[in-house]
């Protein structure tokens, strides 16, 4: 019979340690929960800057027209949140000669989700050969 009541008792203080190791684990699993989240997020803003950088020297060194450079950079970055404005934009030169180089560099403060960290400074550059 001691050892019925023994058993569960044994138990009982088992889900009690149970519990405990949950509370210490718990905020930390949350954390690289949220960490993952917000690098997937930061990784994904980096690759659709550094692609509308690209497709907007690509416009510009076509077209040698910085509005149409814009419109082109602001379309390949739409999962952006806020999206694109016009200061973000830095032209190399103001227009693009014939064998010359242009870079497009875009500047972004990305703001986290949790608030945790952050902002960040971000930036995508694209250059080209004009007219190449």
């Amino acid at each position: 019979m001691q050892h019925e009541r023994q058993f569960p008792m044994t138990r009982n203080s088992e889900r009690g340690a149970v519990a405990v190791e949950f509370a210490l684990l718990a905020p930390v699993l949350v954390l690289l929960l949220l960490g993952i989240m917000e690098f997937g997020r930061a990784y994904n803003a980096q690759v659709s800057l550094t692609n509308a950088a690209r497709e907007g020297v690509r416009v510009m060194a076509i077209s040698n027209d910085q509005t149409a450079a814009r419109t082109a950079a602001k379309n390949a970055a739409v999962s952006l949140s806020p999206q694109l404005a016009d200061a973000n934009f830095t032209f190399s030169q103001a227009s693009c000669s014939s064998g010359g180089q242009m870079s497009v560099t875009i500047k972004y403060t990305l703001s986290t989700l949790t608030g945790i960290a952050g902002p960040f400074p971000m930036q995508g550059v694209g250059v080209m050969v004009c007219a190449g």
